[in-house]
């Protein structure tokens, strides 16, 4: 079967990675659905030699991925909390925001960010599919709309001052309606921030684990750049975040509104630098993550042998790509705990391992950690001073002592 790129329609055939067919990552499980068949999709990547956009063909809709019951809340960590915080207060500066000015988050989860515009006394409203989030939202008095957003929909709604995207423009299977739905909502002189997990970096880091299906996409700048500028905006500034192993924050404005800074062509010359218009840059992904999966089976084996008991922390999806590509299993990892009672009491899709509490983990009491969000390791270094802790990615590495 072929598929063509979804922004320039150019046929795909140059393939980065194939991490074999699984579940869609945050699909958990009940003990009872265990009696039923698990839906599989293929999980590999391809890049686009017309465009070079980094992508995963849509196997499956949005609909099917991001459903009522979606089990990510985004207040769960801590850390995230604190960046959107900081997020929201640098936004307010840098736009002159107040009360008479309106913000609208697309994709805005349990209203993480959101709620401190609305500490502000900032006019602001939510756009969030998934039914779980929003009501979490609407429970701290946030206004959302439980819908996709698309043009259609930004044509119904109030144009905004500043319109945040973050963490969602890689999870949108039809990015050019998505991107020109943003600059109809923007007011002319309306500011756009989008955050995403950038390309570049999780190619120097080896993040694999960070492709499953409902990231549709793996962005570079120059190629939202290119997005963005079919859809009549211009890319007017870029900061580089720690965040979710190496991030872009970008502004964008109407074409022709703003000129862009010096950070810009800074980032668009280290991604020329890296060649990732070039298919040499994806050549040894494949192999390297083969690397770290061996790496990974080897201390675990290990630790079975010695009569090591390793548990892991963070039902996360980027675990679930890694366990579900390395092959493991509950003979192997014994439970992963997670602070989501959304999560607690399921199952890993795939993997099947069971997810416990925090406080199960503590009564169990296992010689290893295996961090499976590791770009919140050190996070959960201070959560966990005195534990053995281990993660995978880029490469198998102790933390807090080990064995």
């Amino acid at each position: 079967m072929s598929h063509l790129c979804r922004h320039c329609g150019s046929p795909l055939s140059d393939q980065v990675i194939d991490l074999g067919h699984q579940p869609p990552s945050n699909a958990y499980l009940s003990a009872q659905q265990l009696l039923a068949p698990e839906i599989t999709y293929p999980l590999k990547v391809y890049v686009c030699s017309s465009c070079w956009l980094v992508q995963l063909p849509a196997h499956a809709s949005a609909e099917e991925l991001f459903t009522a019951d979606y089990a990510y809340f985004s207040s769960m960590s801590s850390s995230w909390c604190s960046h959107a915080q900081q997020f929201v207060e640098a936004a307010i500066q840098r736009l002159e925001l107040g009360p008479s000015s309106y913000v609208v988050e697309l994709a805005s989860n349990d209203g993480y960010l959101l709620q401190y515009v609305q500490q502000r006394g900032i006019p602001c409203l939510g756009i969030e599919p998934t039914r779980a989030t929003a009501e979490a939202a609407r429970a701290k008095g946030i206004e959302t709309i439980e819908r996709f957003f698309g043009v259609a929909l930004a044509e119904e709604l109030e144009p905004a001052d500043l319109v945040v995207a973050n963490n969602v423009l890689a999870h949108v299977p039809d990015i050019n309606d998505f991107v020109a739905g943003i600059a109809r909502l923007l007011k002319p002189e309306g500011r756009a921030s989008i955050e995403f997990p950038h390309l570049l970096r999780l190619l120097e880091g080896n993040q694999f684990d960070t492709i499953y299906h409902e990231h549709y996409s793996y962005l570079s700048l120059r190629a939202v750049q290119r997005i963005a500028s079919t859809a009549g905006l211009d890319l007017v500034d870029v900061e580089e975040l720690p965040t979710h192993g190496g991030s872009l924050r970008i502004w964008l404005a109407h074409q022709g509104s703003d000129v862009s800074t010096t950070a810009v062509a800074s980032v668009l010359a280290a991604e020329d630098a890296a060649g990732l218009e070039t298919l040499g840059a994806y050549s040894s992904f494949q192999q390297r993550a083969e690397a770290a999966k061996q790496g990974l089976l080897e201390f675990l084996l290990q630790a079975k042998r010695e009569g090591r008991r390793v548990y892991g922390y963070g039902a996360a999806a980027k675990g679930n790509t890694l366990l579900n590509y390395a092959g493991i299993r509950s003979d192997l990892l014994c439970a992963v705990a997670d602070r989501a009672p959304s999560k607690q009491g399921k199952l890993l899709p795939g993997s099947h391992i069971p997810i416990i509490s925090p406080q199960g983990l503590v009564s169990e009491a296992p010689d290893v950690l295996l961090v499976l969000p590791w770009n919140l390791i050190e996070e959960l270094r201070q959560q966990f001073p005195e534990d053995a802790l281990v993660t995978a990615i880029p490469t198998l590495r102790h933390w807090n002592g080990g064995f």
